[in-house]
């Protein structure tokens, strides 16, 4: 641009950029619907300047946990009615992680998680957190589709549930966001309830939880309060992990 110097007009761009986000955020905030930030650099991941090192490893005992599961698991290998074992989805070296419940009739049908309508929802949110999906991993308590979609019940969290925590234990996320009530009850080890639970922090073997609604259930109750909820959840997610950098 004739007249204007380097910096003033990387200093717009940023400001111009700036503006977007605050848009959003607000927008998001009146209840509108959650939205994507301006396409550039992930806000929370930047790229590393080297590929994680441990990534490779990570993602060896990620399939030998997955087979281990297949071959052993106390619940998926008794329970009748489903397709295939939907085990996780993502990078092996997230630093964000979302954790549900079980699969449903679409996740059962592909073996991934979190594929369907709510899948979808789920993917606007990461979107509006700034992050792509590749970049976080996905999994459930139970790895295989409950009939008729049922709640898990404890027992059946209790068996298949522990392979979970060897996902958790493998990825060593810096911060796991719980979708839904079973879900945050089987990690926190606690049966509160999901209003009591949200919007405030847990722990799980070091590694900060936040609890937020089920993407199912925000499509059900899609309300301008819920969405408000839902979105703080994330902000405060995204806030530790700019810390956790």
């Amino acid at each position: 641009m004739p007249g204007v110097s380097p910096t003033v007009a990387a200093s717009d761009a940023d400001r111009l950029r700036r503006v977007a986000r605050q848009h959003a955020q607000t927008t998001r905030l009146l209840g509108v619907d959650f939205l994507p930030l301006p396409a550039r650099k992930p806000v929370l991941a930047p790229e590393p300047a080297d590929p994680d090192p441990g990534a490779g490893d990570r993602a060896a005992l990620l399939a030998a946990l997955r087979a281990r599961h297949d071959a052993q698991c106390p619940h998926c290998t008794r329970a009748k009615g489903y397709t295939q074992t939907v085990f996780g989805d993502g990078s092996p070296a997230a630093r964000l992680m979302f954790i549900g419940e079980a699969p449903g009739a679409e996740e059962d049908r592909t073996g991934v998680p979190f594929v369907g309508r709510a899948g979808q929802k789920l993917n606007e949110m990461i979107g509006a957190m700034g992050l792509t999906r590749e970049e976080v991993y996905i999994a459930n308590v139970l790895k295989a589709r409950p009939p008729e979609n049922a709640t898990p019940t404890p027992e059946e969290a209790s068996r298949c549930g522990p392979y979970l925590l060897e996902q958790v234990r493998i990825i060593q996320p810096k911060v796991i966001v719980t979708l839904g009530k079973p879900a945050a009850n089987f990690l926190l080890r606690n049966s509160e309830a999901m209003g009591a639970l949200r919007g405030h922090w847990h722990d799980f073997e070091g590694i900060p939880v936040m609890p937020t609604f089920h993407p199912a259930y925000l499509l059900r109750a899609y309300t301008p309060e819920n969405r408000k909820k839902v979105w703080s959840d994330l902000q405060q997610a995204m806030s530790r992990l700019s810390a956790s950098q």
